[in-house]
C-alpha cells in the first residue's frame, strides 16, 4: 500500500498514513472512539519528500498494515516545530475537512488575491494561532511575519487564513455585523477602529483563539509561507462549491 505524508496543522504534526488524502480526512476529523471530532487542515506533501530535521523513512518503515490487512491510519513522526521545516516545494494539496468528515480539496494557484481597500481580519493557524486585524494585505502580512528583519514577532514559518469582515472591512465604527459569527465583535471593532486612527499596521484580537475558524467565512484562501516564499491555496467560488461540492459547503454552513 502507498504511504502518504501529510502536514497537519489542528495540530501542527508531520504524519504518515496509508489512508488516501479523503479517507485521511474523514478519520481524522470524526476519528475513532478514542477522539473527539472537530475540523481538520491538512497539506500532502511529495511522498519523496525529505528532511535532516525528521526521521521520515523510520516512520514510514512503521506504517504497516495491520494484522487483518487494514491499512495503518497514522504514525507521528514529528508534533513540534515541523512547520518550519518543511519545504514549501514539497506541498501538493490542501485538504479543509469540516467537523462530520467532509473533504475538500484545494490546488495551489500562482494568482495571488487582489489588493482592496479597507482593512483585514487574519487567523493564524501555524505555528501560533492569535486572531489579527491589519491594514496589510496577506503579502505584506506575510512580510511582517516572516521576512522583516526588523519585526519582534517574527517567525521562520507561517500558515494563515483572511477572514471576511464585511461592512466592518471599511467602516469598523458603524458597518453592520450581519451574520458574523465572531466572538468579541464589539472589542474586534474597537481594534478595527484603532488602525484608522493610529499609525500602527496590526492589532492583536485575541491572542489564544482557537485555530480553527468557520470555513464560510474564508474571504480569499489560506496562505503559507518563510523567509523564501509564500504559497497560496485559494477558496472556491461560493457558486462552484455550491454546485460542485454541496455536501461539504453544507456542512462548512452549518
Amino acid at each position: 500500500m502507498t504511504v502518504h505524508l501529510y502536514l497537519s496543522l489542528i495540530p501542527e504534526a508531520l504524519v504518515a498514513s496509508m489512508l488516501s488524502p479523503e479517507e485521511f480526512g474523514i478519520y481524522y476529523a470524526v476519528g475513532t472512539r478514542k477522539k473527539a471530532h472537530g475540523e481538520a487542515i491538512f497539506f500532502e506533501l511529495d511522498p519523496e519528500f525529505r528532511s535532516d530535521s525528521f526521521r521520515i523513512e523510520e516512520g514510514i518503515s512503521r506504517c504497516v498494515p495491520k494484522e487483518d490487512g487494514t491499512p495503518k491510519r497514522s504514525i507521528y513522526i514529528s508534533v513540534y516545530g515541523v512547520l518550519e521545516h518543511i519545504d514549501l516545494a514539497a506541498i501538493q494539496k490542501l485538504y479543509l475537512v469540516t467537523s462530520d468528515g467532509r473533504v475538500l480539496g484545494l490546488d495551489p494557484s500562482s494568482d495571488l488575491p487582489k489588493d482592496e481597500d479597507g482593512l483585514h481580519l487574519y487567523q493564524e493557524i501555524a505555528p501560533v494561532h492569535p486572531l489579527v486585524v491589519s491594514t496589510l494585505n496577506p503579502v505584506e502580512f506575510h512580510e511582517l511575519i516572516a521576512k522583516s528583519p526588523t519585526s519582534l514577532l517574527s517567525l521562520p514559518a507561517i500558515c494563515f487564513v483572511e477572514l471576511s469582515l464585511g461592512e466592518l472591512a471599511t467602516d469598523p465604527e458603524y458597518g453592520t455585523v450581519a451574520d458574523m459569527p465572531y466572538s468579541h465583535i464589539d472589542h474586534m471593532r474597537d481594534c478595527l477602529v484603532e488602525l484608522k486612527t493610529k499609525t500602527i499596521h496590526t492589532k492583536m484580537v485575541d491572542r489564544v483563539h482557537p485555530a480553527s475558524f468557520p470555513y464560510r467565512m474564508i474571504k480569499s484562501g489560506i496562505f503559507i509561507g518563510n523567509s523564501k516564499e509564500l504559497r497560496y491555496f485559494p477558496l472556491l467560488s461560493r457558486e462552484e462549491l455550491r454546485k460542485n461540492h454541496y455536501r461539504w459547503w453544507r456542512s462548512a454552513n452549518m
